[in-house]
């Protein structure tokens, strides 16, 4: 089979039964019949590229439409419970890992300019005066960096932490409506922050402390952060260049996946909070609090890359209007 031509051939029909298929709440009689006859058409469709074409992303995108027709033709409501378990193991994890690039590059930039800031403060005594004065700076590196996290009662303290770690995300989500120009400049700042704590922390001989009130929730956190601002700027970018299809519907499909982004990281920044709340200050060894952040880091890494990479095989992007509000009964 030459897939290119087949796919040349019928595109408008898949077109056509996507566009029914996501109106479904609002078609006519007339609709309803075009829709059991594009479905019928399209599973036929889809056995010919099974049987004659080793096709994966077309497979998948078939396979998702018929699935979808077929719900919708079939009319019942899919349980709850289905729905919560398709948004943790294919909405969210799936646009996280299609924008590993965009994440990739965003982590990359953040820490170069933190680590250039960190240089640039711990060797720069004029750069230092600026900051504060010598018992300031002083009261900073010796009290006031530690106490933050142990003067708080750890309840309030998490709910604290969360709030304003779920407020940066969604600020780095919601700028993509003006093309994600201010993300860069709000992920500066964040870096700036660190690199002047690291520029006066490490030269003091602080360093140790630092990292072991850093790492254990900072790891989680900053991937978090830096995942809203990655596909922030992505679904920008999307309408800069939105490829070969018309701008408003990778517009659309691509909004309506940072969705799944924008509600996933509330559980993935509470996690964090809770982290900071409660291990964070916590007497524990300094590598055993490391190790408690590394391995929540751990898990969410392999979580995005297991279920993410199994759903981006399967034709899913995201969108959560592709999400099924129907089960399938044949």
């Amino acid at each position: 089979m030459d897939v290119d031509a087949f796919v040349l051939a019928h595109r408008g029909t898949w077109d056509r039964l996507e566009r029914l298929v996501k109106n479904r709440r609002r078609l006519t009689g007339a609709e309803v019949d075009e829709l059991v006859e594009l479905y019928q058409r399209v599973s036929t469709h889809l056995s010919m590229v099974r049987s004659a074409s080793s096709d994966s992303a077309l497979v998948g995108r078939l396979s998702s439409l018929v699935a979808r027709a077929r719900s919708v033709v079939t009319g019942e409501h899919a349980p709850l419970g289905r729905e919560f378990a398709r948004f943790w193991t294919v909405s969210f994890p799936v646009v996280a890992y299609r924008a590993w690039r965009w994440w990739l590059a965003t982590g990359v930039a953040f820490f170069a300019v933190a680590v250039v800031i960190a240089y640039w403060v711990a060797g720069s005594p004029e750069v230092q005066s600026t900051i504060g004065t010598p018992s300031e700076i002083d009261e900073l590196v010796n009290h006031e960096f530690a106490s933050y996290y142990r003067d708080h009662p750890a309840g309030s303290f998490a709910l604290e932490v969360w709030t304003n770690n779920a407020w940066i995300a969604a600020k780095c989500i919601a700028f993509a409506v003006l093309l994600g120009v201010p993300i860069p400049f709000l992920l500066f700042q964040n870096a700036a922050n660190l690199g002047v704590a690291a520029g006066l922390m490490f030269p003091a001989g602080k360093g140790a402390i630092l990292l072991g009130l850093l790492l254990p929730h900072g790891l989680l956190e900053l991937t978090a952060v830096l995942l809203a601002a990655a596909v922030g700027m992505r679904l920008g970018w999307s309408v800069i260049s939105p490829g070969h299809r018309p701008r408003g519907q990778v517009l659309a499909e691509q909004g309506r996946a940072v969705v799944a982004v924008a509600v996933g990281l509330v559980l993935v920044l509470l996690v964090s909070g809770l982290i900071e709340a409660l291990v964070t200050p916590s007497p524990l060894p300094t590598f055993l609090r490391i190790g408690i952040g590394i391995a929540a880091e751990a898990a969410f890494l392999v979580y995005i890359v297991h279920f993410g990479r199994r759903a981006a095989r399967a034709g899913e992007t995201g969108d959560i209007a592709d999400a099924p509000d129907v089960l399938p009964t044949g």
